[in-house]
């Protein structure tokens, strides 16, 4: 071999070699698996110093983020560090009121208990999968029955999301829901949302609402985009596709208002019955005072009276209606009566909530191409026609229908007839490659197109030629070497197509010794014994 081969097979048994040591240690090392991810200092240094004590060998990954260990230990290491209560967590729950002390107050009570749920709101909120990392802040005053007005509470959540996530307004009011919930007496509007950069993401805290709502502006774009697609639905068979243009602009009303009115009716006359509320009737009888006595003087009248001499099966006394009762208890002198009677008041309450979200106003506005019309000459150019006025008021009356028009508040359409610029219906007259769509095109796949076409240019222009050289010279070579063997030997044919002087005498012995074998044995015998023949 020359010297490049040499090297050549050279380097290849230096990297064979390598290669047999790298997988011989590779082989040897354990493989290491994650045992905890995402863990905080605190944590993170327990289990460190567990494992040390445990003599388990173990790594950390770029920047700390995990903790590795071999594979063959991953589940048992792991049992044996929960059996330790590791790892704990960077928020506390429910597990602090697990470790009470002995005389311990009811003010560290109390704090424990709040620590206590905010953790658990914590690890809730944590559970999210927009959320990286979140801590919640509770204000729980201290309630008393002493007090009139008892102070509410009110919480405050700092949440920290992942890169390129974000919350959107019905994650945020269930966090704010989720925190309210949990709380006792704690109102939606308390809670406060924010981010990590100190952006407040819930409403305010008095509860009044942005002046500017995505949503709101949202459902409106998405009306006026439904009005003007079924006045293009409505329009377009008649005139044809592309010669209608519609703008549709509602006004929205998405204000809250609430209304109560008490009405107290008066009693609709003798014939309308009332229902009594309270009724009071006082009766007194007895002689009045000034009154002289009266009767016979004389010893009759100070005796007792004597039994009654009516008759026990006599007729009976007729009856008498209350007013005649009430006129002979009136006669009795020094008798008395009072009633009072109170009725219940006709009373209405009316609660009016109107709704969000009505349409106060439409307004429209359409445009429609001229018609096309006939050609003046066959094979002529069709000249465009305007409409008629029936024709304009048809299609008016079509769009008014579509967008259900309502005079009373005030809605308004409008339908021009106008020719289009014919620029605006024709395609692009650029050339393909420079409109702005193949010009984006190229950008985009240019670096890569360029950086395979850098790499072909360089293994067809530079290592290709470089590889066929070197193998010409090697074939010339070898070439060389066949010349040079073939001048040593002589018997080989020196041209192709001519027979050597040497292959014609061979021919020639081997055809005698087919003809006359004892001959040429007897002539092989003679060189055998080296006699001369």
């Amino acid at each position: 071999m020359d010297r490049n081969q040499r090297l050549r097979w050279g380097g290849i048994a230096a990297l064979t070699v390598v290669a047999v040591v790298a997988a011989a240690l590779f082989a040897r090392q354990p493989d290491y698996r994650v045992l905890f991810s995402n863990l905080g200092d605190k944590d993170a240094g327990a289990i460190v110093a567990q494992l040390s004590q445990m003599n388990v060998p173990y790594r950390y990954t770029e920047g700390g983020g995990a903790i590795l260990i071999p594979a063959d230990k991953v589940h048992d290491v792991r049992l044996k560090l929960a059996t330790q209560g590791l790892p704990k967590g960077s928020v506390a729950g429910f597990e602090v009121m697990d470790n009470s002390k002995f005389g311990i107050t009811q003010f560290q009570e109390r704090v424990n208990y709040q620590r206590a749920l905010e953790g658990e709101l914590t690890r809730s909120i944590q559970g999210l999968s927009a959320v990286q990392d979140a801590r919640v802040h509770l204000a729980l005053p201290n309630q008393n029955g002493f007090f009139r007005e008892q102070q509410k509470p009110s919480a405050s959540v700092i949440v920290s999301l992942h890169p390129g996530r974000m919350l959107d307004r019905t994650q945020i009011a269930g966090i704010v829901h989720l925190v309210a919930s949990s709380v006792p007496e704690l109102s939606p509007s308390s809670v406060s949302v924010l981010d990590d950069t100190g952006k407040l993401l819930s409403q305010s805290p008095d509860g009044k609402e942005s002046p500017v709502d995505i949503q709101q502006l949202m459902y409106q774009q998405q009306l006026e985009k439904q009005y003007v697609q079924r006045i293009l639905d409505i329009l377009e068979p008649v005139v044809g596709k592309g010669n209608v243009k519609a703008q549709v602009t509602a006004d929205i009303d998405f204000s809250q208002s609430e209304s109560t009115s008490e009405m107290h009716m008066p009693n609709q006359g003798e014939a309308a019955s009332s229902a009594v509320r309270s009724q009071q009737l006082l009766e007194s009888t007895g002689a009045p005072k000034d009154l002289p006595p009266t009767g016979v003087p004389g010893a009759t009248t100070n005796q007792p009276p004597q039994a009654a001499a009516a008759p026990i099966n006599g007729p009976a006394q007729p009856l008498r209606t209350a007013e005649e009762q009430q006129r002979s208890f009136m006669q009795i002198p020094g008798s008395k009566r009072e009633i009072v009677t109170n009725y219940e008041v006709d009373r209405t309450v009316k609660v009016t909530r109107s709704s969000t979200g009505t349409i106060r106003r439409m307004t429209a506005a359409v445009v429609v191409n001229y018609l096309p019309g006939q050609p003046l000459e066959p094979g002529g150019v069709a000249t465009p026609q305007p409409m008629t006025e029936q024709q304009q008021a048809q299609m008016l009356a079509l769009v008014r229908e579509t967008i259900g028009f309502n005079a009373e508040r005030g809605d308004s359409v409008n339908l021009m007839n106008a020719p289009f610029q014919q620029e605006l219906r024709l395609a692009s007259d650029l050339p393909v490659w420079q409109q702005p769509e193949t010009i984006a095109l190229i950008k985009t796949i240019g670096w890569p197109l360029g950086f395979v076409l850098g790499a072909l240019i360089l293994a067809f222009g530079v290592v290709r030629p470089l590889v066929k050289s070197r193998r010409k010279k090697e074939m010339q070579q070898q070439l060389d070497l066949l010349e040079a063997e073939e001048l040593e030997r002589p018997a080989l044919p020196q041209k192709s197509g001519e027979v050597p002087p040497e292959q014609l005498r061979l021919e020639q012995a081997r055809a005698l010794a087919k003809q006359n074998p004892i001959a040429v044995a007897n002539i092989i015998k003679t060189w055998v014994n080296g006699s001369e023949g």
